[in-house]
């Protein structure tokens, strides 16, 4: 039976709530079946909810041959950053920007206003139009998103990356799309060492062959200073007119350059800001990212529901670990936004904020990035916040935005995501390819096309790239890649990346499951099971980092086979526990399962450059 952790108290007045109300449906089920068996109305609704800017045409959406060839829109016109600069009152602070050093930043909605109309300028002046590219490898900070939004006014597509990449990373990324302009920092800080970029910054710039202007951070107000005071211009551009580039992680060949349209972008954040998260003009609204996850373009959009956005450069959890909660604490945000990773390892570190902070300002706290565990559950409403709106939400970089999110009118069952968003037809398919029973496991899939759908993949003419990566197996369906289930909550259940999905004596596991179980004990830090090839069959490997000043021994591991028979099964004891040094992740702190066992299996991991600590694979290169 789901255990209830939280319920809302409801008062009629959430746009979720208005909208219910206005459409005559008495439950979120109902409300969601309706917008997607009606995309046109649904989204033409939530496009005059959010109040945007510009003209919607008449032509709300045309089902396509396919998926792929479905249209939103087609006779829009509108400007995405005239649409996120037009909500905030003069005076009001827009953006405030925290770096890991302390150092503190904000700038009002007029300053943005200027500046952005300068940056437009400069860039027109630099021989930049419509359709070419504005490329940023930079920290998360303010001019990132002046820059940005310069860029979009102009009609210029963006992309960014953060200077942890290294210049031959950023070269496979930006190198594709041959951008006419770069803005690179001079140096960032991350865990309490400062790294100077400039060196880098020229290696990019040669690199880079199309790149006419580089611009540093620190000379950015002086290259726009000239044209401050220029008159706002905003193209006037169809919906589908490509907005940003973002990438695959490249962590198994060359990264796929994945095209959005910059209008389907803004739509679909705003809805889920709108009717999954109930965000409101006025909230103080952050979510820890870096300018190279979606995540960043998801916060940039939260600008156009008129709130103020708080942006972080540097490590989670330096000087201290509670630094994220300090910030809360401090700039009296209303919406907290982190990875499940960090609540885990808030949990390991022992940290009780409901005691040592005063939170509460926090009405949501969101998680994703990666599996959140149940445990994880328990411990935001015991030792965070016992009444807040935890919205777990799952994703990803292909459509930047969301499957599954918060449900603000709905309970928070422990360990489920609540539902999927309105106008996503999200579902569980088996491996049949029909709609999976409630509790059986198979492929999350999404069946009904939505704004935020790719354009395509750069340099991708025929679509054959698009196809392949997300219409295989069931024809004519988005296959998001998550092993999932569905609850009789009506909630869903993840279990991991269904490619890294572990086959043990005939039975599909979903790693998650193992590293719930595997992580609660105190001295394990961080796990990872892959499966290899074994005599004829396969073998589950579990690899475990240990924590500082604990060790590894057979009554440990005994203690971890019990507890993963007892408290998931016989199948998801491994074969073999080994102990390993570090765990290779992306810059988004994704564990890269498919590098290990590409490993392990005797295969090449293609752009370890891709990586946020490439060194790790020697260790496993060795082993193997």
């Amino acid at each position: 039976m789901s255990q209830k952790l939280w319920e809302p108290t409801l008062t009629g007045v959430s746009a979720l709530e208005r909208l219910q109300r206005a459409k005559g449906f008495d439950s979120y089920s109902q409300l969601h079946s309706w917008s997607i068996k009606n995309p046109g109305q649904f989204w033409s609704q939530a496009w005059d909810d959010l109040g945007v800017i510009g003209n919607k045409g008449s032509d709300f959406y045309s089902p396509g041959v396919d998926f792929i060839s479905s249209t939103f829109f087609s006779d829009a016109r509108l400007n995405v950053a005239e649409n996120l600069l037009s909500k905030g009152k003069p005076e009001d602070i827009a953006i405030v920007s925290i770096l890991e050093n302390g150092s503190r930043s904000e700038i009002t909605w007029r300053e943005l206003r200027l500046k952005v109309a300068a940056t437009a300028a400069a860039m027109r002046a630099e021989g930049l139009g419509v359709g070419d590219r504005a490329v940023a490898w930079v920290p998360n900070v303010i001019e990132t998103v002046i820059y940005s939004l310069g860029a979009l006014s102009i009609g210029a597509i963006v992309s960014t990356a953060s200077p942890d990449f290294a210049p031959h990373a950023v070269q496979d990324r930006f190198g594709q799309i041959e951008p006419k302009i770069l803005l690179a920092t001079d140096e960032y800080q991350y865990n309490g060492k400062l790294f100077d970029c400039v060196e880098k910054s020229k290696k990019i710039g040669k690199l880079l062959p199309t790149v006419m202007k580089t611009v540093y951070t620190k000379e950015f107000d002086r290259w726009i200073e000239p044209f401050i005071g220029a008159v706002s211009h905003f193209e006037q551009l169809p919906f589908d007119h490509p907005g940003f580039v973002l990438f695959s992680s490249g962590t198994t060949g060359k990264p796929k350059c994945i095209t959005h349209s910059g209008a389907g972008v803004m739509l679909k954040a705003q809805t889920e800001m709108l009717y999954q998260l109930n965000i409101s003009a006025g909230n103080k609204i952050f979510f820890f990212t870096t300018c190279g996850w979606m995540m960043w373009n998801w916060l940039t959009m939260a600008l156009g529901r008129g709130v103020t956005i708080v942006l972080f450069d540097g490590a989670p959890m330096s000087p201290t670990p509670t630094r994220l909660f300090d910030l809360a604490r401090d700039e009296k945000l209303d919406f907290l936004g982190v990875s499940a990773k960090f609540i885990d390892s808030a949990h390991k570190e022992g940290l009780v904020p409901a005691k040592s902070h005063n939170l509460s300002t926090i009405r949501t706290i969101a998680s994703t990035g990666s599996v959140l565990s149940p445990e994880s559950f328990d411990y935001v409403y015991s030792s965070i916040k016992s009444d807040v709106h935890l919205a777990s939400i799952s994703g990803g970089t292909d459509i930047c935005g969301s499957f599954l999110a918060g449900v603000p009118t709905q309970p928070v069952y422990r360990g489920e995501l609540q539902g999927p968003c309105l106008g996503m037809a999200t579902d569980v398919f088996n491996a049949n390819g029909q709609s999976a029973a409630i509790d059986e496991k198979g492929e999350l899939v999404c069946t009904v096309a939505f704004p935020s759908k790719p354009i395509g993949f750069w340099g991708d003419s025929n679509h054959a790239q698009y196809r392949a990566a997300y219409f295989q197996g069931f024809p004519g369906v988005w296959k998001q890649g998550d092993f999932a289930s569905k609850s009789h909550t009506g909630g869903f259940i993840l279990h991991g990346r269904s490619d890294a999905t572990l086959n043990s004596k005939g039975v599909r596991i979903g790693t998650s499951e193992i590293y719930r179980v595997v992580e609660s004990f105190g001295q394990i830090q961080e796990s990872m099971a892959v499966s290899q090839d074994w005599e004829n069959d396969t073998r589950v490997i579990l690899f475990v980092v240990i924590r500082a000043g604990q060790e590894f021994n057979k009554e440990l591991e005994g203690e971890i086979r019990s507890a993963l028979r007892t408290q998931a099964s016989p199948r998801h004891v491994p074969d073999l526990i080994i102990v390993a040094p570090d765990l290779p992740r992306t810059k988004s702190n994704k564990l890269v399962e498919l590098a290990v066992t590409d490993i392990i299996n005797g295969r090449e991991v293609r752009n370890r450059d891709s990586l946020a600590n490439p060194d790790s694979l020697d260790w496993f290169k060795s082993l193997a």
